[in-house]
Parts: C-alpha cells; sequence; structure tokens
C-alpha cells in the first residue's frame, strides 16, 4: 500500500517548526518539532475522525526528522512523505 503525507511548513524560529499535515490540504493537522530536544508534539489532529491521524502524525514526524538529521536542518515550505 502507498502512502503519502503533505506537510506544509506554517512557523519556525531558531527552537520550532510547526507544520500543517495530512492527506490533502483539505484535511491537515498540526505537528511541532522541537529542534532543540528533538520532540514531536500534535498541536491539532486531523480533523475527519475515520482518517487515522496516528498513521499521517508518524509519517510527518518521520519526514521532519530527515530534515532535523540528514538535511541539515532546512526545513522546506512545502514537503511530503511518500512511499
Amino acid at each position: 500500500m502507498a502512502s503519502y503525507v503533505l506537510l506544509l511548513k506554517e512557523y519556525e524560529d531558531y527552537d520550532t517548526v510547526v507544520y500543517k499535515f495530512g492527506p490533502n490540504e483539505e484535511i491537515m493537522g498540526k505537528i511541532e518539532l522541537n529542534k532543540i530536544t528533538r520532540k514531536f508534539s500534535e498541536l491539532e489532529s486531523l480533523p475527519d475522525q475515520n482518517i487515522p491521524t496516528k498513521f499521517y502524525f508518524d509519517r510527518a514526524a518521520q519526514r521532519l526528522a530527515v530534515c532535523l538529521v540528514r538535511e541539515d536542518g532546512i526545513f522546506p515550505e512545502k514537503t511530503a512523505f511518500e512511499s
């Protein structure tokens, strides 16, 4: 099964970055990454109860971890997790 998670940057400063995440631009939650502690927080879950928020949150976190570690802390305005 293929999976796709869209991430749109909403805010970034020295300590944190916040992205909207979800299957498309109409159904999105919010995830925050503390760049110092490397901890993820779910700020808002997906608004549709029939869509598994944890599935999308985990993949959004995985994509942001790649940005932090492998891409030297570069967080693009728009990115995605695809598999």
